[in-house]
C-alpha cells in the first residue's frame, strides 16, 4: 500500500513537472512571436528616445563649437544605439527584446503615465492588474452563487414553469450586447435613480482611511451588477444541464430510491460529481477576464488591463501594449497550468495520461 501511494505521488511530481516546463515553452514562443510582430515599431521607439534623451543633453552644454557639438551627439547617438542593441543584426535585435520581455524589463513608456507620474511600463500595468483582478473575480464569484442556486433549482423542477421562464431570459439576456446593457445601466442607476456613479475607480479627490475602500466598493457597485447579470443566466443554464444529467445516474437514483432525503441526494451525492465542471467553468471565465475586457472597461472608465490597453493602442504606446501583452499572456498561461496541476490531483488517471 505505502509503495503504490509512493509510485502516486512520484507520478503526480513528474506530471506537475511536466506541466510547468510545458507551460513554460508555450510562454517563451509567445512573446518571442510578439516581439518578433513588434520589433519594427519598438526599434522605432527607442529610436525617438534614443534622439529625446540627446537634445536633452546638447541643452545642457554650454561653449561647444559647431563642429564639436556635430561629433558628440554622432558619439551619443552610436553609444545609446549600441546600449539598445540596434547596431545588431536583426535576429540579435529580436533575441535580445524578447529576453527584456521575459525577465519583464519593458522600459520606459512613451506617452502613458502612472498614477504617480513614473513612466516605467512595469510600474504602470502593476497599477492595473489588482483592478481588473478585484473587478472579475467579485463578479465572477457573485455569478458563480447565484448560477448554482438557480442551476440546482432549475434542474430540481426540469420543465416547469420556473425552468422555461428563466431559460428564456437566458437567451434575452444573452442576445444583448455587454456594452448597450451597461449604458443602459448607467443611464438607469447614474442618472435617473442617482444610486451608483457612471464609472471610474473612486471618487475625485480621493477620501482617506477606511472611506478610501468604501468608496471604491461604490464604484464597483454598478460594473459588478451588470457582469452579474450578464453572466449568471447562462452559468446557471450550464449548471442546469450538467446537474440534470447527473441526476439521471444510477446512483442518483439507488440513493432516492434508499429514502435519502433530496435535499442530500442534490448538494451531496449530485454536486459532488457536477462540481469539475462547473469550477472549471469558473476558473476558465476569469483566466479569460485577467487581461480585462476593452469595450466593459471603456463604458465604466475603469482603470484596468482592458482600458490600459485600449489607451496604449490609441496613443500608439508600443512598450506598455507589448507590457500589457507580456504580463496577461502570463498570468492566462499560469491559471491554466494551475487548473491542470488541481485536476491531476483531483484524477489519478491524469497523472499517468489516462492510462491504466
Amino acid at each position: 500500500m505505502l509503495v503504490k501511494k509512493g509510485m502516486l505521488i512520484v507520478m503526480y511530481w513528474r506530471y506537475c513537472v511536466k506541466r510547468i516546463l510545458y507551460g513554460i515553452m508555450i510562454y517563451v514562443i509567445l512573446i518571442f512571436i510578439f516581439s518578433t510582430l513588434f520589433n519594427a515599431k519598438m526599434e522605432e521607439t527607442a529610436s525617438a528616445q534614443i534622439e529625446e534623451e540627446i537634445h536633452a543633453e546638447v541643452m545642457n552644454l554650454n561653449r561647444m563649437k559647431p563642429e564639436e557639438l556635430i561629433h558628440y551627439i554622432a558619439q551619443r547617438r552610436k553609444y545609446k544605439e549600441h546600449i539598445y542593441h540596434l547596431d545588431k543584426p536583426i535576429q540579435e535585435r529580436i533575441l535580445w527584446r524578447a529576453f527584456d520581455t521575459l525577465t519583464f524589463n519593458f522600459g520606459k513608456s512613451t506617452i502613458i503615465k502612472s498614477s504617480a507620474g513614473e513612466r516605467d511600463v512595469w510600474t504602470i500595468v502593476a497599477e492595473c492588474v489588482p483592478r481588473t483582478i478585484l473587478l472579475f473575480s467579485v463578479a465572477i464569484a457573485i455569478d458563480v452563487i447565484l448560477g448554482l442556486l438557480l442551476g440546482l433549482k432549475k434542474a430540481q423542477k426540469a420543465g416547469g414553469m420556473m425552468d422555461k421562464g428563466t431559460s428564456v431570459a437566458t437567451m434575452v439576456v444573452y442576445g444583448m450586447p455587454s456594452w448597450w446593457l451597461g449604458m443602459l445601466m448607467i443611464m438607469f442607476f447614474s442618472y435617473t435613480v442617482r444610486i451608483f456613479p457612471s464609472g471610474g475607480l473612486h471618487s475625485a479627490p480621493p477620501p482617506t482611511g477606511i472611506a478610501y475602500y468604501a468608496d471604491i466598493l461604490h464604484h464597483m457597485g454598478l460594473p459588478v451588477l451588470t457582469l452579474v447579470i450578464i453572466g449568471f443566466w447562462g452559468r446557471a443554464y450550464l449548471t442546469r444541464n450538467i446537474v440534470l444529467s447527473t441526476l439521471q445516474e444510477d446512483y442518483i437514483m439507488s440513493a432516492r430510491a434508499r429514502g435519502i432525503p433530496e435535499r442530500k441526494v442534490l448538494y451531496g451525492h449530485t454536486m459532488r460529481t457536477a462540481a469539475p465542471p462547473i469550477v472549471t467553468m469558473a476558473l476558465l471565465a476569469l483566466l479569460a477576464s485577467v487581461g480585462g475586457n476593452i469595450v466593459f472597461e471603456g463604458i465604466f472608465s475603469w482603470p484596468g488591463m482592458g482600458n490600459l490597453y485600449w489607451i496604449a493602442l490609441e496613443q500608439n504606446d508600443v512598450p506598455v501594449l507589448i507590457g500589457n501583452l507580456s504580463v496577461t499572456t502570463a498570468l492566462y498561461i499560469g491559471g491554466l497550468v494551475t487548473l491542470d496541476l488541481i485536476y491531476g490531483w483531483l484524477d489519478p488517471r491524469i497523472k499517468v495520461g489516462g492510462r491504466r
